[in-house]
């Protein structure tokens, strides 16, 4: 254990020794912390003291303003970091334990630092890779028949009518420039939407709706395309025209996303066999969506101003070897994919994961969703050899999320558009108030951790507030 004390509910224990970026008001230098119960630990301070074979000729990496420079150093560097970390935070290890000056100096209360994003960003990739978030949300759309399409996880209820050749962990590039670190407040987007966004093609052609038609069901699954073409043709020359205006649908996405470490070359993949060499540390993340102007702009080529616009994440850094003790058993996944996305070892985390909401006036938060980071379908080794596969090179500081992380049941919904079932059901907030979407001047927390014996690895909070969107 260490000689600084830790709380058994803090999500910094001496198990944990996560890496962010912070400043003080008496000195504004951007830095490289770790934080230990309620104390950050200034690596620029002691950067002497890492004296192993990989960092002695690194040691500037920790006088840097990003961690972008460390991540670059690669895995035995950030294992050998880590070792001597827990070698100088211990409570037999004198070296700062006894030194006055130097602890003073090198320990910084966090109640003092202000947080800044942990690297500069190049690249953000956003997947879909939660079974259940996406049944839920085919369901919603299209109907519980055609919940999922072919290249998509699948739960066995809806199977019968899905035709699955492939399976791979669909995912976008998301804008990095949006990406900002917790407690930045979120302005509410304007733009493009539909007067009637209650429009639901493939749930036209559902077989219910079809009978007063009397068309054959054969003929729209063989004819859909077509007939989902003719109805939007029709729909379109007699719709409204888009508004344009503040979101009325604005949600919130829990999610978690990883930092890439070791990149690649351009045009050489990373084996699976080798992907968690490449996975710096993970964060929480709260990936914004505007749902009414991601409805009308999302076909063909996917989410844009819907989502483009803010993605929020916690500032501390947890490195894999701190979760590595919450491993367990990946999910079984049926059909078994390709070879390259095909690994034995455990990677799927125990991370509980909790997100509340604070709408003005409001007492205390009321929690909304409590799931669970292991409910994901895709591991994250899986989610960079398929990002790598095409020969696609990623740098360190990428950042690469999970999708929506829904569970099994409502109560662990990571979306409020599930949470609501787009938007026909109130989710109750306590003292009288509801919602279906966010309102302006709400409060999101995102927590989560991994329970240990008597502690805990967590990574602090994730927050954002609702501000009003501006006049145009």
């Amino acid at each position: 254990m260490s000689f600084i004390k830790v709380e058994a509910t803090s999500d910094f224990s001496f198990h944990n020794l996560p890496y962010g970026i912070f400043s003080t008001s008496d000195n504004p230098k951007r830095r490289i912390g770790v934080a230990i119960g309620d104390q950050i630990l200034d690596l620029s301070v002691i950067l002497s003291l890492f004296g192993g074979p990989v960092m002695s000729k690194h040691q500037d990496v920790f006088n840097q303003p990003t961690l972008n420079a460390f991540m670059a150093v690669g895995y035995e560097g950030w294992r050998e970091t880590r070792r001597t970390l827990q070698v100088l935070l211990s409570a037999n290890e004198s070296t700062l334990r006894d030194d006055v000056s130097l602890r003073s100096r090198a320990f910084v209360h966090q109640s003092a630092a202000t947080m800044h994003l942990p690297a500069d960003i190049g690249d953000y990739t956003d997947f879909y890779s939660s079974r259940d978030h996406a049944t839920n949300v085919g369901i919603m759309f299209r109907g519980k028949e055609n919940a999922l399409m072919p290249n998509c996880p699948i739960s066995a209820d809806i199977r019968n009518n899905v035709l699955c050749r492939l399976r791979l962990p669909v995912g976008y590039h998301g804008r990095a420039s949006s990406v900002v670190v917790s407690g930045t407040p979120i302005r509410r987007p304007s733009g493009q939407m539909r007067p009637d966004q209650n429009l639901d093609l493939e749930q036209i052609l559902q077989p219910d709706n079809l009978k007063p038609y009397k068309i054959p069901e054969t003929t729209v699954q063989v004819h859909r395309d077509l007939l989902l073409l003719t109805i939007f043709a029709l729909y379109f020359l007699s719709a409204k025209p888009p508004v344009f205006g503040p979101s009325k649908q604005l949600d919130i996405e829990l999610e978690m996303a990883f930092f890439v470490g070791g990149g690649n070359r351009l045009g050489e993949p990373i084996p699976i066999e080798k992907a968690h060499e490449h996975i710096f540390g993970m964060v929480l993340m709260n990936d914004w969506s505007a749902r009414d102007i991601q409805a009308w702009e999302y076909v063909p080529l996917g989410p844009f101003l819907g989502k483009n616009f803010g993605t929020t994440i916690s500032p501390w850094v947890v490195p894999m070897e701190a979760l590595l003790p919450f491993a367990e058993s990946n999910p079984i996944q049926d059909p078994e994919p390709l070879p390259y996305l095909q690994h034995q070892d455990a990677y799927t985390f125990n991370i509980n994961l909790f997100v509340s909401l604070k709408g003005q006036g409001m007492a205390e938060p009321a929690t909304i969703c409590n799931s669970n980071f292991k409910y994901m379908y895709w591991t994250m080794k899986q989610q960079l050899a398929h990002h790598t596969v095409n020969g696609c090179n990623v740098r360190p500081g990428d950042l690469l999320a999970s999708g929506t992380i829904s569970g099994p049941d409502p109560t662990s919904f990571g979306s409020m558009l599930e949470m609501s079932w787009r938007g026909s059901k109130s989710i109750d907030v306590g003292g009288g108030e509801t919602r279906t979407f966010l309102k302006d001047g709400d409060e999101v927390i995102i927590t989560g951790y991994c329970q240990g014996d008597g502690y805990r690895v967590g990574f602090g909070p994730c927050m954002g507030t609702i501000l009003p969107a501006l006049q145009h």
